[in-house]
């Protein structure tokens, strides 16, 4: 919104946005090398034991010979966006205006694509800085629909994954997510909502009821992202866009008897208009 080419000075146009000038003039700091390093091995641990914390994985990277305390690895997990998998007390607490929603997938028996979508966030280290990567995911094929990339942890990209998804493959019966705010938030929910789409969301700390995303996440990182240090946006762009065209197409997924998630996805749908 600060325009630095504009007449008007930046002083003056600070007063009238209501902003302080210290806001206009901060330039970020990039984190270090090290501290980048950090971050994404703390990603791996978190993917090995999601139920540690930052003392579980201060004391873990102590083990390695990292001098860390729990303090910093807490500001780096805030930061990655990542936290332990627990039951947390006080259950009942609400942010004022974000409803949860309850958990519909127990029990329920998903055999057919467009069933459930499932849909989450995740982190991904670069060589110089990190992303994060939000994907929407059908839970019967496990195919990916739609996916985004952004350099911070806002709603806005969650939602233009959404809607392409909802474009280009109709409306889900139900959508699961965690309780993230993004996901919490009116924005995200009146989508859904918009289009008649039922919402369930994960217990607090119970990753094992969105366990195919996370499973998602666990074959990106391990077969694409930790082997490719992306230098560039583009190139982290570029990569995953390949890497999850032939996991839709080409990766023979072993709890799909070997098909692949364009098959048993596509099969579905064509037996369906057959049937029709």
């Amino acid at each position: 919104m600060i325009d630095r080419t504009h007449t008007l000075p930046v002083v003056r146009q600070c007063q009238l946005l209501g902003v302080s000038r210290s806001t206009a003039y901060y330039q970020p700091t990039p984190l270090s090398a090290s501290v980048l390093a950090l971050m994404r091995r703390i990603d791996e641990l978190h993917l090995q034991y999601p139920f540690a914390g930052a003392r579980m994985l201060r004391d873990l990277l102590r083990q390695e010979g990292r001098v860390i305390g729990r303090r910093q690895v807490a500001t780096l997990m805030r930061r990655m966006g990542i936290e332990a998998l627990y039951r947390k007390p006080a259950l009942s607490r609400r942010q004022p205006g974000h409803r949860i929603y309850p958990y519909l997938l127990r029990d329920l028996v998903v055999s057919r694509p467009n069933q459930v979508w499932a849909a989450d966030i995740t982190y991904i280290p670069m060589r110089r800085g990190f992303l994060y990567l939000f994907a929407v995911l059908d839970w019967a094929s496990r195919r990916v629909l739609a996916w985004r990339l952004s350099n911070t942890l806002t709603t806005d990209f969650c939602l233009d994954a959404v809607r392409e998804a909802i474009t280009q493959y109709g409306c889900p019966e139900i959508f699961n997510t965690d309780q993230g705010c993004q996901f919490t938030s009116q924005e995200f929910t009146g989508l859904l909502q918009a289009h008649d789409i039922q919402i369930s969301m994960d217990g607090k700390g119970c990753w094992r009821d969105n366990v195919f995303v996370e499973r998602l996440w666990r074959t990106v990182k391990y077969e694409e992202v930790y082997v490719h240090a992306y230098d560039t946006v583009r190139a982290a762009q570029e990569g995953l866009a390949r890497y999850l065209t032939f996991y839709n197409q080409t990766r023979p997924h072993q709890a799909l008897d070997g098909q692949t998630p364009d098959q048993v996805y596509y099969a579905h749908l064509t037996t369906r208009q057959t049937a029709a």
